[in-house]
């Protein structure tokens, strides 16, 4: 407690559940949502085209997300954005940022990417993605 006043950092700020960001690592799905993710802000809508899964399930993947503190969502109308925020943690900042760095490298991972930017790139979207708001650059503060 005497070492968090001195470097300014509250008790709260440190604490953080290590092992719920581990098992949120722990499933491909919830993976791939974070590679599709990437440093943009994206519509459900979106990881649903893209993964071929429901919406139930990808929600509750995200949910996942959310609850182990590395996404975040924003409603905007009918549409769920989501992005990844960093841990207040340190470790755990840094467990994400080589996960992040490792699914960037991996080929699949890269395929489905593609996927992600084609389909908001292109002129003629399927019928499920048409009027959806496209993904944005995230920058966090």
């Amino acid at each position: 407690m005497f070492a968090a006043r001195i470097y300014g950092v509250s008790k709260e700020r440190t604490k953080f559940d290590m092992d719920k960001l581990l098992r949120a690592l722990a499933d491909k799905t919830r993976l791939r949502l974070l590679n599709l993710i990437g440093s943009d802000e994206v519509c459900v809508c979106f990881f649903v085209e893209i993964l071929g899964e429901s919406q139930p399930k990808i929600s509750r993947h995200l949910a996942y997300l959310r609850r182990a503190g590395i996404v975040d969502a924003r409603r905007e109308a009918k549409w769920m954005h989501y992005r990844i925020v960093d841990p207040p943690n340190p470790h755990a900042a840094r467990v994400l940022s080589e996960v992040r760095a490792c699914l960037a490298e991996d080929k699949e991972m890269q395929r489905e990417r593609r996927r992600l930017v084609s389909a908001f790139c292109t002129p003629d979207p399927p019928v499920q993605l048409q009027g959806a708001p496209k993904p944005v650059r995230y920058m966090s503060s």
